[in-house]
């Protein structure tokens, strides 16, 4: 398979994770409450540094996920003016159910492979996404 092939392929594959997504405000808040659980706290200026959007992006997302409960803003003790953000009991239970949710999808689409292609597959797309970090080979994209 070649590079472009293989870019095509990817990109059919972020046009359907993207469709899945339960509603379009949902495309920006899941990977926000994802990165702010698994990796937080963040300000907002460095979510949008991270993911390589507009701080205005942000700052919206932001203002919608805090309206909701989903997150909230705390005190930083060693800087008056920032604000860190962390992810709510209620936003942890949203991610966990959205994190399910895919699982299943994805279980579902893997259930003819045999465990061992499963676990190559796995392995291999751990490697790739690892390396697509490293490289910030889609930053600012």
């Amino acid at each position: 398979m070649s590079d472009a092939d293989l870019a095509d392929q990817l990109l059919t594959l972020t046009r359907l994770v993207q469709r899945a997504e339960a509603a379009p405000a949902e495309a920006m808040c899941l990977p926000l409450l994802a990165m702010l659980s698994d990796d937080g706290p963040f300000r907002a200026g460095e979510i949008a540094a991270v993911l390589g959007v507009n701080p205005s992006t942000v700052s919206r997302q932001v203002a919608g996920l805090v309206r909701s409960g989903l997150i909230e803003r705390r005190a930083d003790p060693e800087d008056g003016r920032a604000s860190p953000l962390v992810v709510t009991a209620a936003g942890r239970r949203i991610l966990d159910a959205e994190r399910r949710r895919r699982a299943a999808q994805f279980g579902d689409a893997l259930a003819g492979w045999a465990p061992d292609e499963r676990a190559r597959f796995a392995d291999l797309l751990g490697c790739f996404v690892r390396d697509l970090q490293r490289t910030g080979a889609l930053h600012g994209s």
